[in-house]
């Protein structure tokens, strides 16, 4: 019912008790039944209307006397008008203190409902008697489906001990907290953090228990979520045949905020400060390393590996520095190569890399991963051999084809000694013999005695892979003494060869007898390109400066040309198109170019010939590798 429906009833009461004291012979007796209208007014829990009707029934009780009787004697009837009176004010004082009362209680009610956690309580029994409108929301019972449940069983409660040991905890201590588990009115599981406190009565006998249930679900999720996280990292870490080091660089970052180097370059100011970068290093603390990395390290352990860490790496090392410019740029990854030292004084090459936290925080969580590479290490140096032998074998098969070469340049001072010999000889049987021309063409054949002996000596050192000579050559020469050698078999296949060279080229550093052999070789290969092609046969060498610091020189022949698809691989090993032929000729001139830090090249027009470009620098100051 509203608060004007009692109100109504309260003054409707009040009315016919009035008309019957009256109006009957009842008289004051009737007039106690103004209570019940007080009561019915207490209903509305509002204060103004118990007054009211207190003040009301008062001045009913009042009125209905003096219409009924006087005032000049004290008897039975102005008696019974006081009780009632009397009965009027003690249910007003009393109904006003139960609102006070009620009121009070209400307040601390909306207070409870105004909590973010679920609070209820229960008697003794675990019967509940409040709810509050969290328990209603994170639960799903109304109040009203609530009240009067038992607590265990509505929530389905799964305790972390025995509940009759948590009971008993509660009646000795007076409190109890725990994490217990409860199911929703849909069927949900919540973990929720309970707290109890029991309630004594006056006489200090245990009551009514207050709960609080904070839930806590999803921070359980969260941190099961972090466990299992954290497991399946040490899982990682740990079983890893990679080299993981967990570092702290905290530490490092207030160091390097501490040297103000603005405008300057952090590189050159670390190489500059190598005391720095020392006590760097040791700033750089190792908080955690896996079995694979102890074990690279020959560590037997973490704390051995973590006490001896100054040590792992080499005076020498220049790869924490690049770390330490990569870090103060806020890279979030460095590669790098080094040595690790390990803890017998053995070098171990590793690759590594840093990864560095994108948060200034999380500067202590710094990881580094390494891997041993000192089977790829062998492998490369493995291959490098294999590559040198290989080299120095081909070398040795190309003998093959350029035997004619070689017996051409043999053959040249040889027969040039035979023709000195026998024209000094004529010289000698004159009868008047001519002295001066026999010691002109004595030290003719002197010089070529001397000419061959170097040739001789080349080829043994091409054989024996020594390292090439190093003179200052004057390339005209070179040049002549190339197109010498080949003269007489480009003649024998009618091909005519022509010179352009500008006078007064630079010298350049390097071994004439292997230049002589590119150029040689060039030459007979231009010469054998035209070898059966009708018309003319021409092959043009030119040598000229191309630039400030280099020299080129080409031949160029007018015969078929080079097909488009051989261009590619013309200069890889072991390929050719001669028949016989090593396919080495053009791949050894290459790299002797190169090796006197040139380039050798062509270029081919099908049915134009083909011209090979050939460049050397002439600075004074190139040396070869």
């Amino acid at each position: 019912m509203s608060r004007v429906g009692w109100r109504l009833w309260s003054a409707v009461l009040a009315f016919v008790v009035f008309m019957i004291d009256v109006l009957t012979p009842l008289e004051g007796a009737v007039a106690v039944l103004y209570v019940v209208a007080i009561l019915l007014a207490a209903r509305t829990n509002r204060r103004n209307d118990i007054i009211v009707a207190a003040g009301g029934c008062s001045t009913l009780t009042i009125v209905a006397f003096l219409l009924s009787h006087d005032l000049e004697a004290f008897t039975s009837p102005t008696l019974r008008a006081l009780m009632s009176l009397a009965a009027i004010g003690i249910t007003t004082l009393l109904v006003l203190q139960n609102h006070a009362s009620t009121t009070r209680l209400a307040a601390q009610a909306r207070l409870l409902n105004l909590s973010h956690d679920m609070i209820f309580v229960r008697d003794r029994g675990g019967i509940i008697t409040f709810w509050n409108n969290t328990a209603e929301q994170t639960y799903g019972w109304s109040v009203d489906e609530a009240l009067g449940q038992l607590a265990d069983r509505l929530l389905r409660t799964s305790y972390p001990d025995r509940r009759e040991a948590i009971e008993a905890s509660l009646l000795d201590t007076g409190r109890w907290e725990g994490r217990v588990q409860q199911r929703t009115k849909a069927g949900a599981v919540l973990t929720v953090d309970a707290r109890w406190a029991l309630q004594y009565d006056h006489l200090g006998k245990p009551g009514a228990v207050l709960e609080t249930h904070t839930d806590v679900t999803d921070r359980v999720a969260a941190h099961n979520a972090l466990v299992q996280s954290e497991h399946r990292y040490r899982r990682m870490f740990d079983a890893s045949r990679i080299g993981v080091v967990e570092e702290d660089w905290s530490e490092l970052r207030a160091a390097l905020d501490s040297l103000r180097i603005e405008g300057l370059d952090l590189r050159d100011h670390l190489t500059k400060n190598p005391d720095f970068v020392a006590h760097a290093r040791r700033l750089a603390r190792i908080t955690d390393v896996n079995p694979a990395m102890q074990k690279m390290a020959g560590a037997s352990g973490s704390a051995a590996f973590i006490e001896n860490v100054h040590r792992l790496l080499g005076d020498h090392d220049r790869s924490f520095v690049d770390a330490l410019v990569a870090f103060a740029k806020g890279q979030q990854f460095h590669e790098g190569e080094t040595e690790l030292v390990r803890l017998d004084g053995r070098k171990v090459p590793v690759l590594f890399t840093i990864t560095f936290p994108p948060d200034p925080d999380g500067d202590h969580n710094v990881l580094v991963f390494v891997v041993d590479i000192t089977e790829r290490r062998h492998a490369q140096d493995a291959l490098l051999a294999a590559q040198a032998e290989l080299a120095h074998a081909a070398r040795v098969a190309t003998l093959g084809e350029l035997s004619a070469s070689i017996a051409h340049e043999v053959n040249q001072p040889l027969a040039a000694i035979v023709t000195s010999g026998e024209a000094g000889l004529r010289w000698l049987r004159r009868d008047v013999p001519d002295l001066k021309e026999v010691a002109t063409t004595i030290g003719h054949v002197v010089a070529q005695g001397r000419r061959a002996s170097e040739i001789v000596t080349r080829i043994r050192t091409f054989l024996k892979k020594a390292p090439p000579q190093q003179d200052m050559l004057e390339i005209g020469e070179v040049i002549e003494e190339a197109t010498a050698l080949v003269a007489r078999e480009l003649a024998k296949d009618d091909v005519a060869l022509t010179v352009e060279a500008q006078q007064g080229l630079p010298p350049v550093r390097g071994d004439r007898i292997q230049l002589q052999q590119v150029l040689v070789n060039l030459l007979v290969n231009a010469g054998q390109a035209m070898s059966g092609r009708p018309g003319s046969r021409t092959v043009t060498l030119r040598a000229g400066i191309l630039d400030s610091e280099t020299l080129a020189i080409t031949v160029q022949d007018s015969g078929p040309g080079i097909n488009p698809d051989d261009l590619p691989r013309l200069f890889d090993p072991f390929f050719t198109r001669k028949e016989g032929g090593m396919g080495m000729g053009l791949a050894i001139c290459r790299t002797t170019v190169e090796a006197h830090g040139g380039q050798l090249s062509v270029t081919s027009t099908p049915g134009s010939g083909a011209i090979f470009h050939l460049t050397l620098p002439h600075s004074k100051q190139h040396t070869l590798p």
